[in-house]
């Protein structure tokens, strides 16, 4: 069992934590943390996959890895989505191998919106370096920033209510049936209620990007959940 201080942490620690929580799941099945020595210069010039990545050099400088560490990353994500690119449905059954106990295909859905920053329906493999270089190197404002995107459903600049509920019953789904206690049909909705009390600065019912961020600023515990995963790769 997976035991969550749920109503002392707040609504936007576990959202935030599971956005990188889940984000090296994805790494760990593509085989990237357990990293090792072996050469992998030739598998990149050799590649043949149908999308090739761009030039490693422009990813190094757009990313925050380092040649080895992006040589390494296309390995693994060469010998997992042969094609270059990923889909949903994969997102989809990677998220249900490491959450068999919940339903995680909503949030699988919602992440993958959020990696598949053209909106064409797919993730390549410049998709994917630049999300995880936010997610797990970026300054707190960049990885604040791609949270904001994650939660703004249908990317109009603002959260609502309703996105942001959306979000939370997702998250409960892939991870409530994993945590003690049991968690309440209505938390979702009141965690909700607790966010936009505390972020919606001036009660015109929706967050900013500005209000979302200056609260996250204040909260100890979002600060924390930022530095967690800094050091992975």
């Amino acid at each position: 069992m997976l035991t969550l201080e749920w109503e002392s942490e707040g609504l936007q620690t576990v959202g935030i934590v599971v956005i990188i929580f889940a984000s090296l799941k994805l790494l760990h099945l593509l085989g990237l943390i357990d990293f090792s020595e072996d050469t992998v210069e030739d598998e990149m010039e050799m590649a043949t996959v149908r999308h090739r990545p761009e030039a490693l050099e422009l990813l190094e400088a757009q990313s925050k890895f380092t040649k080895k560490e992006l040589q390494i990353l296309y390995r693994g994500f060469k010998n997992e989505c042969p094609s270059g690119v990923v889909n949903e449905e994969t997102f989809k059954e990677i998220y249900s191998q490491f959450f068999p106990q919940g339903d995680s295909t909503n949030y699988a859905h919602f992440l993958f919106n959020a990696f598949d920053t053209d909106h064409n329906g797919s993730v390549s493999f410049e998709d994917f370096v630049m999300g995880l270089s936010i997610l797990l190197r970026g300054t707190v404002q960049e990885k604040l920033n791609w949270a904001f995107n994650l939660y703004d459903i249908n990317k109009d600049g603002y959260i609502t209510k309703e996105e942001m509920l959306d979000i939370m019953k997702a998250i409960y789904d892939m991870m409530g049936k994993c945590t003690y206690p049991v968690l309440k049909e209505d938390a979702p909705r009141q965690h909700v209620e607790t966010f936009f009390q505390k972020m919606d600065k001036n009660k015109d019912g929706v967050v900013t990007i500005d209000e979302f961020i200056e609260s996250c600023q204040k909260d100890e515990n979002i600060m924390r959940s930022m530095q967690l995963f800094e050091n992975v790769i």
